[in-house]
């Protein structure tokens, strides 16, 4: 009887022993409890965690700490709900955004990860959300809860890379016709990106043992992104995690970085990696087909319905949309549609971009790098092993060459289509080259080592269509002329204040005055100026100040100073040199604007360029009457490595920077790794923290912090320590 009692009672007794399910506020102070974050004396914050996924959740609740504004944005925009926040304008990105992912289709994706991916994703909710609960004075804007399924739709660090490259214009006009009642006043003018906006992009340097002092790998780690993109983090875990870099907001991976044993740095590649294809589309029974070799393929409607803010109001539009097997329909050529395909596969660039900042070596980083994902970038790499090393592009479609790819192709022909991809070995590799250097400055690779360049005749075409660019002529310069380089040494390359572009420039006006003969005094002064001047960039320089404006104005009227570049001519391409009487009407044009502008031509290039940061918005407000730091540094377009794009914005005539040098370190690995880091700005937001404008002389100045990567380092330089939730 005692034993049959015992059989029933024991169900009920394991049941009652098992841990009971957490609510979802439970969870967040469990997670919380396992998690310490600490600030140095910069802000930066240090977060240690006990698994990966606990680490994770101290990484996104202190970046809501830094600045939640940007977080929020982010996947605001990813997620295809701008217009809830920006109103009408914005509803044809956020029907791009579903065109390639709607909300259900990212739930799928997230069911279909890896249980140890999907912890992440958990924890990356988690950590937003519980600092919302934590910070209730903090208001959301639109999304009020985030999901777990939100990171498939930002699985890459470089937000936009793929997608901002598909123009809104074409899916608004293709769109606004099959809905005329589309919201027409509301839609923005379109124009392409000016040539004088500041280059997006990066540098990538890497050094062997042949070129350093102490004879160990040294990476130089700098992004060109608008400021404060991304801030400085250093998140660790019981599991093996300990990156240190910078982190996109919002997102659980650092993205530009080292840990103890390996080092990666981003830029912008041009491989192609987008294609479109024309589509033969026909309707029947008021349904799309569309031709594909001998056969017709239904083409897939989808619905949507996008909300958007208008005045006080919240109203919604429905949407149907396109796809073939190319892709999403995103506009017309003539009559015919046209499908743009690109990379997605967010769980794979998921699983790509976090593991990326776990390896050790080489050996493991290229195994990583064949997961073939992360497409709108090149990686410049050095390793603790003494090695450097550089892939161009990653995810790179195999094609078929009978096709014009730079141009839309007939995707009613099967032979069109994409034939699977690139492996990493097929695609534009350099390891440990002659030259003990490696550099990449979304420039041609076929200039990264010197002569122990890959060769361009090797590779199709749509491998490296990119151009050489003023600053991979100065970063092949610095480095063919230097040795023994330390961390200091790396960082005063880094700020080279040499600028190529206006060695060709330059010359260029004063043969045309030359020529001419002008007698003017005002003009013939200001071209001495020019002609004792030796093309570097400083704060006190009027050459500076000349040739910025003399170079924006040749652009306007003469297109890209790149495309007089040689390597990027050849006879079907050579542009002649404008003649002297146009350069020297661009002078005297560039005089008056400047006389007008400034008072006189003859100022200072520090009292024209500024950094100022006045508030935390995400939209910056400038003022020529308020406190501003002066700055030497130059637009990357004249090749400045140390690049500063600054321009002119409403009720302003001097130049406020907005784009270039942001987070920037200097990484030397060995039996311990060293690194010196800076950030434009500070790490915080917020106006009234000491950490929001406490790096910008050493930023202006190229003296960089001490990072802080080991645990005892960390807390000799300790001012805050706390659980999430529990800051005082």
């Amino acid at each position: 009887m005692k034993l049959r009692l015992l059989i029933f009672l024991l169900p009920v007794l394991i049941w009652s022993c098992e841990p009971k399910e957490l609510t979802e506020a439970e969870r967040w102070e469990d997670t919380a409890s396992r998690v310490e974050i600490l600030r140095d004396d910069y802000g930066i914050p240090h977060i240690y965690g006990k698994s990966d996924a606990d680490a994770v959740f101290g990484l996104l609740y202190a970046q809501c700490e830094d600045d939640f504004r940007r977080v929020e944005r982010n996947y605001i925009w990813a997620t295809g709900r701008l217009a809830e926040l920006e109103g009408a304008e914005a509803i044809y990105s956020d029907l791009r955004a579903n065109m390639y992912m709607t909300e259900a289709e990212a739930k799928a994706a997230y069911e279909s990860a890896p249980d140890w991916l999907k912890d992440l994703c958990v924890a990356f909710a988690d950590g937003v959300n519980y600092y919302l609960a934590t910070h209730p004075d903090v208001t959301p804007q639109v999304i009020t809860k985030y999901e777990p399924w939100m990171p498939m739709f930002f699985s890459e660090g470089s937000i936009g890379g793929d997608i901002e490259q598909i123009p809104t214009r074409g899916i608004r006009a293709f769109y606004a016709e099959k809905e005329p009642d589309v919201m027409a006043m509301h839609e923005p003018e379109f124009a392409n990106e000016s040539l004088l906006d500041e280059p997006k992009g990066s540098n990538g340097i890497a050094l062997n043992g042949k070129m350093t002092a102490s004879g160990n790998a040294m990476l130089l780690i700098n992004p060109h992104t608008s400021f404060y993109f991304r801030p400085e983090v250093h998140v660790v875990s019981e599991e093996g995690l300990n990156a240190y870099g910078a982190v996109t907001w919002g997102q659980f991976f650092v993205y530009q970085g080292f840990n103890e044993k390996t080092g990666w740095m981003h830029t912008s590649t041009q491989v192609d990696f987008i294609d479109e294809f024309v589509e033969e589309v026909t309707e029947k029974d008021g349904k799309y087909e569309y031709q594909y070799g001998g056969e017709t393929r239904a083409v897939e409607e989808l619905q949507v319905t996008l909300k958007y803010k208008d005045g006080a109001e919240m109203k919604e539009k429905p949407f149907t949309f396109y796809r073939t097997h190319h892709g999403p329909i995103t506009h017309k050529i003539e009559d015919k549609w046209v499908a743009t395909k690109i990379n997605w596969d967010p769980v794979n660039a998921l699983i790509q971009s976090f593991t990326r900042t776990k390896l050790s070596n080489h050996e493991e980083f290229k195994k990583m790098m064949d997961i073939r994902t992360n497409s709108s970038n090149n990686t410049v790499f050095a390793d603790a092993d003494g090695n450097i090393a550089y892939f161009h592009g990653n995810f790179i479609p195999k094609r078929n060459e009978g096709f014009d790819f730079s141009e839309p192709v007939d995707g009613s022909d099967p032979a069109s289509d994409w034939q699977g991809l690139h492996t990493v070995d097929e695609s534009i590799l350099i390891l440990n080259p002659g030259t003990g250097w490696i550099q990449n400055c979304n420039s041609t690779p076929f200039t990264a080592a010197a002569e122990f360049s890959p060769k361009k005749g090797d590779y199709p075409f749509y491998m490296a269509p990119d151009q050489e660019n003023y600053r991979g002529i100065h970063a092949i310069k610095v480095l063919n002329d230097t040795s023994g380089l330390t961390l200091d040494g790396i960082i005063e390359l880094a700020y080279d204040p040499y600028l190529p572009a206006f060695e060709h420039l330059v010359p260029m006006l004063l043969n045309a005055h030359e020529m001419r003969g002008v007698g003017d005094p005002q003009f013939a002064e200001a071209i001495r100026v020019l002609e004792a001047w030796d093309y570097r960039t400083s704060k006190e320089s009027v050459a500076m100040s000349l040739a910025h404006f003399f170079g924006m104005n040749f652009m306007r009227e003469y297109g890209s100073i790149n495309n007089f570049i040689p390597f990027n001519q050849d006879e079907n391409t050579k542009i002649p040199n404008p003649s002297p009487t146009e350069l020297l009407a661009t002078f005297a044009k560039t005089l008056d604007q400047m006389n007008a502008d400034f008072g006189t031509w003859n100022t200072p290039w520090s009292e024209i360029n500024r950094f100022q940061r006045l508030t935390g918005e995400i939209d910056l407000p400038f003022d020529d009457e308020k406190e501003y730091t002066p700055v030497g540094m130059a637009s990357g377009t004249w090749g400045a490595l140390a690049a500063f794009g600054a321009r002119t914005y409403p009720g302003t005539k001097r130049l406020y920077g907005y784009r270039g040098n942001s987070f920037v370190a200097a990484v030397e690995f060995g039996e311990k790794v060293k690194a010196k880091s800076i950030l434009a700005g500070g790490q915080s937001s917020d106006p009234n923290s000491p950490h929001f404008y406490d790096q910008t002389q050493g930023y202006v100045d190229g003296e960089f912090k001490d990072v802080a990567f080991y645990r005892e380092d960390v807390e000799a330089r300790m001012e805050e320590r706390y659980v999430p939730g529990k800051r005082k």
